[in-house]
């Protein structure tokens, strides 16, 4: 398994490497943003340890550029603890974030962790349909009337599947976390960055037969309205 460690504080990411390397990952790393997408694009890494405070390129312009062409899992590392900078990263396609200090266990921990969910295969392989929408599992791929309509990140997928499954019921906030994340894997914050990237991805079907609705203080619900 290897890792990309991102960091400018070479000392912390002398640190997290060492850390990395005794849990028996292959560490690779990078000291600012653009090297950090030199090594991506060139070593395939299957996780990136990512800090906000970069030279070059800050942390959330390399999540960006990377969320735009593929699911690599990323930890954001940063001495921001303000929900408005945790929801911009988990916005942005991050899978976690730690804030800064951390203790070296909780970083392997939180690791494996992210490596578990998006790792997990999908208990029901294959095609999701309801009416005009399909949600291919073993691609990740949701399509309207056969057009592909975005292509979704593993949790993403999980979560538009479940959503599918129990369509217009309401499904509570702590059951979908369990059953996205594990339990004691996610919280309603995540959650709610995670329907805030699904909704942007497939409410753009042209027939709107599909939704993702608030219940406010309970869940979320998917409806479909059957095709006319």
């Amino acid at each position: 398994m290897k890792a990309l460690v991102v960091d400018d504080d070479l000392a912390l990411a002398d640190v997290v490497s060492f850390t990395l390397r005794k849990a028996g990952y292959d560490v690779i790393l990078a000291h600012d943003g653009l090297v950090a997408l030199d090594r991506w694009r060139s070593e395939a890494p299957d996780l990136i340890i990512l800090d906000l405070n970069l030279p070059k390129l800050d942390g959330l312009s390399v999540c960006r550029k990377i969320r735009a062409q593929d699911d690599t899992p990323i930890i954001m590392l940063s001495v921001r603890s303000d929900e408005d900078d945790i929801v911009m990263g988990l916005r942005l396609g991050a899978d976690d974030y730690i804030v800064k200090p951390f203790s070296p266990r909780q970083m392997v921990a939180r690791v494996e962790a992210v490596l578990r969910r998006v790792g997990e295969p999908h208990p029901s392989p294959g095609l999701l349909t309801i009416e005009d929408i399909a949600l291919d599992l073993s691609r990740c791929k949701v399509s309207c009337r056969s057009e592909l309509i975005a292509k979704l990140t593993p949790l993403e997928c999980r979560l538009l599947e479940i959503l599918m499954i129990n369509r217009d019921q309401v499904m509570l906030a702590e059951t979908l976390i369990d059953q996205v994340w594990g339990p004691g894997g996610g919280d309603k914050d995540m959650l709610k960055q995670l329907v805030y990237r699904l909704r942007h991805k497939i409410e753009i079907c042209p027939s709107k037969l599909m939704f993702i609705e608030t219940v406010a203080g309970i869940g979320y619900s998917l409806i479909v309205h059957p095709k006319k």
